[in-house]
């Protein structure tokens, strides 16, 4: 609703009940209202305007047989249907109605008609109660290690910086991994989502004979997100989306000098090869309290100096539940629990141009973790991943724990 001429800024609209998706706001005092043009902006962002209450403060006009009012110091004119209450041109009132539109204009079927405490005044105060057929939460599904096929605030976006501890060993080597991975979406349509991922990487590593350190930019990836189904119900929403990924040669690609086998040596760089596209569908599923979501990604590993890893496949779900408030009426404050679980099966990967027997892999895990929307702005994050399975071959790192910490920002 922000996005309309006459509405007022974002925090000063009010959602009353997130179930049924209800919303009040009084507009700007300067700007004409327009259900259509309510509806239009609502059906934009993927919703349906059910329908529509309006209070307004304005005198009252005859015109032919019927009344209407007059609002605001651009004398709005509002047609008026069913008045049974005894007023007559002239007056100053309230009237409280459902909102409607004609040929003519704007109209209230009025329910109620009361005093004006305004005076002379004629200052509009317009409330309108809009009852979109879909979740009324601000805050946009979007689980963790999952991709979501929900869209950012529609014209806006989200800054997602996110930190990763990740411990490994493969033999003697242990090596333990920082990234920061900071991520940019915009959203310029209710259907596409554009994003970039921007990895930064130190890691460690220790044999028990020599240790090191190194750190360095990782690739970055460029994705265009493109929503092609959504339905939505009252307090649920069902979507699904592709998305394709384009990763860029840009991480530093010299490996630490180790006494170890070269495919294992480069794992130790930030970069799992060269330029290399990605492909993602995704789908979730929201009703009441609980979303399930998942999707099935493919990348396409190219090498970069003789080294890529393996081609890959990768499947996730997500399962959520809200938690807190017990009471959820209106949105912020909730705290998501989450459980992911994540699939990934490597083929084969090369050095040099040849294909290293050894480096194949088929691995699952498990990620508990937590979302609380201190803000419908601003959410906290956290996961950890813990294997259940591992069958690597014997030249691939092996992941003991996996730890996410992050927050996510819409604008």
């Amino acid at each position: 609703m922000s996005r309309l001429d006459y509405a007022p800024k974002l925090k000063e609209i009010e959602i009353t009940d997130i179930k049924k998706g209800l919303a009040v706001f009084m507009p700007r005092s300067d700007k004409p209202v327009s259900l259509d043009a309510l509806k239009a902006t609502l059906k934009k962002a993927g919703y349906t305007l059910a329908s529509a209450d309006i209070t307004v403060v304005g005198r009252l006009e005859q015109d032919g047989e019927k009344l209407v009012m007059r609002v605001g110091a651009n004398q709005q004119r509002f047609q008026l249907d069913a008045v049974k209450e005894s007023v007559k041109a002239g007056d100053v009132v309230e009237i409280t109605g459902e909102w409607k539109t004609s040929d003519a204009g704007e109209v209230i079927s009025v329910h109620t008609v009361g005093k004006s405490t305004v005076g002379q005044k004629f200052e509009p105060r317009f409330f309108t109660t809009a009852s979109p057929s879909s979740p009324g939460a601000a805050v946009p599904l979007a689980p963790i290690r999952t991709t979501s096929p929900g869209l950012t605030v529609y014209k806006g976006g989200a800054v997602t910086p996110r930190f990763y501890f990740i411990k490994q060993h493969i033999g003697d080597l242990e090596v333990r991994r920082q990234v920061l991975d900071m991520s940019a979406s915009y959203t310029p349509s209710p259907r596409v989502q554009l994003e970039v991922n921007l990895p930064f990487m130190r890691s460690s590593f220790d044999d028990g004979l020599k240790s090191g350190s190194a750190l360095g930019l990782g690739n970055v990836v460029l994705w265009s997100k493109y929503r092609f189904y959504r339905t939505v119900k009252t307090y649920g929403d069902r979507q699904a989306s592709v998305r394709f990924g384009l990763e860029l040669p840009t991480g530093k690609k010299t490996a630490p000098s180790i006494n170890t086998a070269e495919f294992v040596r480069q794992q130790l760089t930030p970069i799992n090869g060269g330029l290399s596209p990605h492909i993602d569908v995704a789908f979730s599923q929201a009703g009441g309290r609980f979303i399930f979501g998942g999707n099935v990604e493919t990348v396409l590993r190219s090498e970069r100096d003789g080294f890529r890893m393996g081609h890959e496949i990768r499947a996730n779900t997500d399962f959520e539940y809200v938690l807190l408030p017990r009471e959820y009426d209106k949105p912020g404050r909730e705290l998501f629990m989450i459980l992911e679980s994540t699939l990934v099966h490597r083929g084969r990967g090369r050095v040099s141009g040849m294909v290293v027997d050894g480096s194949k892999s088929t691995e699952f895990y498990l990620s508990p973790g937590f979302q609380f929307a201190a803000h419908p702005r601003f959410v906290v994050e956290g996961s950890l991943q813990v294997p259940l399975v591992r069958n690597t071959g014997p030249l691939i790192l092996q992941t003991d724990i996996n730890v996410l910490m992050g927050i996510r920002y819409l604008f």
